[in-house]
């Protein structure tokens, strides 16, 4: 497949046909990662809203999800390559987007910073930092939940979303003043920061 074939696939396919079926699930986004700047690792991004860990548990045992969305992964994604990452979103600016160009920043926070320091760290010093950078519509920080650190360091602890009017908003953005402090405070306090750029595709 190619990434278009891919991308095509979910958002057409998978996603109506199977994710959407689902009857736990509360909110569902499908993310088309855009070819803006370095090739990226990942070819689209999933949303998913639960109310809670038992609906999560039970959306993972539901018929339509073992006989329908599990069994249609097969023939479209390398879904043994997929990460997933269980957070809680914190806004950062609420003032409801409207639009669905995004920037995605996963972070790893650097080695012997404690979690709880750095989640504080991300909300309030670089969340301040998001708040300046020009075109912004709306922010959120996802952290990822204490569950991922049960036997080993997530590999993320974090995402940050950042919304812009258009994907040429995003590219001025990134080439602003206000977000060169967001990617210098970013590379202070993480080991790994992988940006994208994506298009929201509201399923659910």
């Amino acid at each position: 497949m190619t990434t278009e074939e891919f991308q095509d696939y979910w958002i057409s396919v998978h996603a109506q046909e199977f994710a959407a079926k689902i009857p736990q699930i509360k909110k569902y986004k499908v993310n088309r990662i855009l070819p803006v700047g370095p090739a990226p690792v990942f070819h689209g991004m999933a949303e998913i809203w639960l109310e809670n860990e038992a609906e999560q548990l039970a959306s993972l045992q539901s018929p339509e999800f073992v006989d329908g969305a599990r069994a249609d992964e097969p023939r479209w994604a390398a879904f043994w390559q997929s990460l997933g990452l269980d957070t809680t979103t914190v806004p950062i600016v609420a003032a409801g987007h409207g639009t669905p160009h995004k920037l995605v920043v996963l972070v790893k926070r650097k080695g012997g910073i404690p979690l709880s320091v750095f989640r504080r760290y991300a909300l309030d010093t670089i969340g301040a930092r998001v708040r300046e950078v020009e075109g912004l519509r709306d922010a959120c920080l996802c952290v990822v939940g204490d569950g991922a650190y049960g036997v080993g360091e997530a590999r993320f602890d974090a995402a940050f979303q950042l919304w812009f009017d258009d994907v040429e908003a995003v590219s001025q953005a990134r080439r602003s003043a206000a977000y060169d402090a967001v990617a210098r405070e970013l590379n202070d306090s993480c080991d790994s920061v992988y940006e994208f750029v994506c298009e929201e595709n509201a399923i659910i």
